[in-house]
């Protein structure tokens, strides 16, 4: 059996290049393609997808619009999110959206089959070394809020979980690598959340790397 993969990107050089290192493989395969979102649901109503490969930034509907579009629609199947990490913020905003992983657009062909593959199991894609580039590039923005001046002191453990939510992953993931319940979890997000004086998940990581905790 082989994956059977959307191609989502507005540049049509990257989605043939792309598309040509793919079908490379016996394990995965392109079968549909589209320059930006607004195609993607009209695809999946007509064409057996298992795994949605995605640019963030393009023309009339971008990637984070066509997630959340896709939650709306309560369409299950997979996105990788694809980035030549230009955009950070977006990114976070992305896995949050419900994007499964995020893959830079020059990786090796084995690491984005992988990827693919990894994400088809139904597990999340977050790979350490783009999670470290992408706190490095995180470093020194602004965020679009207001901080507060006092930040009471998270513990060893808070900062752990922290750093997980940094690579997108949900409290079902954070419980299991870190062997505690999801309660447990969901209660030391929202402690992380209360000291950082924040609401959600993305403040949370932005504000953490402007201070210097992680």
């Amino acid at each position: 059996m082989t994956i059977k993969v959307l191609l989502v990107d507005d540049q049509m050089l990257i989605r043939e290049g792309i598309k040509s290192l793919l079908n490379l493989s016996d394990k995965v395969t392109v079968v549909a393609e589209a320059q930006d979102g607004s195609y993607v649901h009209a695809i999946l109503e007509q064409q057996e997808v298992d795994v949605i490969l995605m640019d963030l930034s393009m023309p009339v509907m971008d990637g984070i619009t066509t997630l959340e579009l896709l939650a709306e629609k309560k369409i299950v199947t997979p996105v990788i999110i694809l980035t030549t990490f230009d955009d950070h913020e977006f990114i976070l905003k992305g896995i949050q959206a419900g994007a499964k992983g995020y893959l830079l657009k020059d990786v090796s062909l084995d690491t984005l089959i992988d990827g693919i593959v990894t994400v088809y199991g139904g597990q999340r894609l977050v790979q350490p070394a783009l999670t470290e580039r992408l706190l490095q590039g995180l470093q020194g923005m602004k965020s679009d809020f207001i901080a507060p001046e006092v930040i009471e002191q998270l513990s060893p453990k808070e900062i752990e979980v922290l750093g997980l939510m940094a690579s997108g992953c949900s409290n079902k993931e954070i419980s299991q690598a870190l062997h505690n319940s999801e309660g447990t979890i969901k209660n030391h997000v929202s402690n992380v959340l209360s000291k950082l004086g924040v609401r959600d998940r993305t403040r949370a990581v932005l504000l953490a790397i402007e201070k210097g905790l992680l």
